[in-house]
């Protein structure tokens, strides 16, 4: 997973580059990363007038954004479908990273591991005694 989060890293560089907050998902299937993207509103207003913000992060501050990032995934254990979202913003030039991960788990998946072996009802409707 952390060669892949780096590979992300570095196609989004660009984009992090002009930002200076937003969150940064990864979503993840059989412990692969599928989509990602970052989710971020790139107008700044302060004292009623819209403006682009003029800086992003810088070459240390993506390293170092990368570097957290990876180090949450010691947080990810066991589940292999789900997202993880890096919250980022600078503040006073430095980088601040708040991570989430969510698990998801699918019920068809459940039902396939673990098959029923005999029928709730006889029968003609009838309740079928499993114990």
């Amino acid at each position: 997973m952390s060669r892949q989060l780096d590979l992300v890293f570095k196609e989004l560089e660009a984009e992090l580059g002009n930002l200076s907050s937003g969150t940064v998902f990864i979503q993840i299937r059989n412990n692969v990363v599928g989509k990602f993207g970052i989710r971020h509103n790139p107008i700044a207003g302060r004292n009623g007038q819209l403006s682009d913000d003029d800086e992003g992060l810088n070459a240390g501050q993506l390293q170092a954004f990368r570097n957290m990032a990876i180090e949450a995934l010691k947080f990810k254990k066991s589940w292999t479908h789900g997202e993880i979202s890096y919250e980022f913003a600078l503040r006073q030039g430095t980088i601040v990273v708040d991570a989430t991960l969510e698990s998801n788990y699918n019920m068809a998946n459940l039902m396939i591991r673990y098959p029923r072996t005999s029928h709730t009802y006889g029968t003609y409707g009838e309740w079928k005694d499993l114990s």
